[in-house]
This record gives C-alpha cells, structure tokens and sequence, in this order.
C-alpha cells in the first residue's frame, strides 16, 4: 500500500512568510513545524501556521505538485491559498487526529 503524499503552505502570523512543504505524514510534520522542531526556514522566520494543504494519493505526485508551486509568484500562491481558506486562518487543528 502507497503512502499517501501532501503539499503544504506554512506562515508566520502576519501572513508575509509563506514556505511550501511536502510530506507524507501532515499531522507530524504541522506539530514539528509548530513547536519549532525542525531547524531551517520556518523556524527562522516562525513559520508556526498551516495556512493550506492538499492529499495525494502518493507521494511522488506531491513532490511533482510542490516543486511546481515553489516556482510560482507570490501572487499566484496566495489565489490557490484563499480558495481553499479565504481568510489564510490557521489549520493546524484541522490536521490532528487528536486535540
């Protein structure tokens, strides 16, 4: 059985960050993000917010979807943003199994 793939959008609070991400596991990869397990980028620039996310079915068409984003304007990430969350509110809890 193939693991499931996601693309994610993480920000920091003012919403001028914005780094994409992929994983195959978004609940842990959301808590690393959060709780500023994971050295580099979004820690930096405490990018603790899910902003936005989409499921595949495997995780080869998610590294296909989030290299295509990366290369997008900024202008063109936040359209895809605000269609699935209009006001970019975190979604972190969205992604817990268990609060």
């Amino acid at each position: 059985m193939q693991k499931l793939g996601y693309v994610y959008v993480m920000s920091n609070v003012n919403r001028k960050v914005l780094y994409i991400g992929v994983t195959s596991d978004l609940e842990t990869r959301v808590y690393e993000h959060e709780n500023s397990l994971v050295d580099g980028f979004t820690k930096k620039y405490n990018c603790h917010d899910l902003v936005y996310y989409e499921v595949f079915d495997d995780i080869g068409s998610a590294i296909a979807r989030e290299k295509a984003m990366k290369k997008w304007n900024r202008e063109w990430k936040e359209r895809q943003i605000k269609e699935i969350n209009p006001e970019m509110k975190r979604l972190n809890e969205q992604v817990f199994r268990f609060n």
